[in-house]
């Protein structure tokens, strides 16, 4: 299944209801913007609840600052046009963890209306948007060390696979691996709790199928890897 990409820029997007059925809705963004869908990210504070404004304010660096304040204002105003609703209008909670009952899962809309999933490396940021629960993630390419670093932690599968590749073939396939991997993670709601070892998601240019869950690669720029995965009926 090839899934569209739109992008989202400067000014205010065009959003219809929210998707339905199988239907998904991605969008990219450029998180090193000054304006993102209509509002500038130095005032973006005004927009974003506690938490979001919590997180902000930890960042040391204020260009890693201005990417994760850009990426929660696209993701306000995406879900605010599918909801009809202003950005700030748009009250965020967190599901309860699959692993401890405790409510720090997905990331979802209160009182529902659309599932989403939002993640950002280095200058872009992928959002995703369906009306059965999504993971989306982007992975810009990793360094030459990380690949190293990983290899005793993945499926003995795909160990065997990345070590079975050129050195200079690695980068690249790790980055679409873990791009898979941290995709059905944010879908299921685990994220890494349980460790990488599973499920098997593969290195090959198709992912391996997971029951119950349609995941993805999605188009992205040549230095970066990006995955959706969607539970399926």
């Amino acid at each position: 299944m090839t899934t569209y990409v739109n992008r989202l820029g400067g000014d205010a997007p065009r959003t219809a209801e929210p998707p339905a059925g199988a239907a998904v809705a991605v969008w990219s963004l450029d998180t090193t913007l000054d304006v993102v869908g209509g509002h500038r990210v130095d005032e973006a504070l005004r927009l974003l609840d506690a938490d979001e404004r919590g997180r902000a304010d930890r960042f040391v660096r204020p260009g890693d600052r201005h990417r994760y304040l850009a990426s929660h204002v696209g993701l306000r105003v995406l879900l605010g046009g599918y909801l009809g609703l202003a950005p700030e209008k748009v009250s965020l909670v967190r599901e309860e963890c699959p692993c401890c009952a405790e409510p720090h899962g997905r990331p979802a809309v209160a009182g529902g209306g659309v599932q989403f999933s939002l993640s950002h490396s280095e200058d872009l940021a992928y959002l995703a948007f369906a009306a059965a629960p999504v993971g989306i993630d982007v992975e810009g390419l990793p360094p030459a060390e990380a690949v190293e670093d990983v290899l005793g932690i993945l499926h003995p599968a795909e160990t065997r696979e990345l070590a079975a590749l050129a050195e200079e073939d690695r980068r690249p396939v790790l980055a679409r691996l873990w791009a898979r991997k941290e995709a059905y993670l944010k879908g299921t709601g685990t994220g890494l709790a349980q460790g990488l070892a599973e499920p098997y998601v593969g290195t090959g240019p198709t992912p391996a199928p997971l029951p119950g869950w349609r995941l993805t690669d999605l188009p992205s720029p040549p230095t970066y890897a990006a995955a959706l995965a969607v539970r399926t009926p």
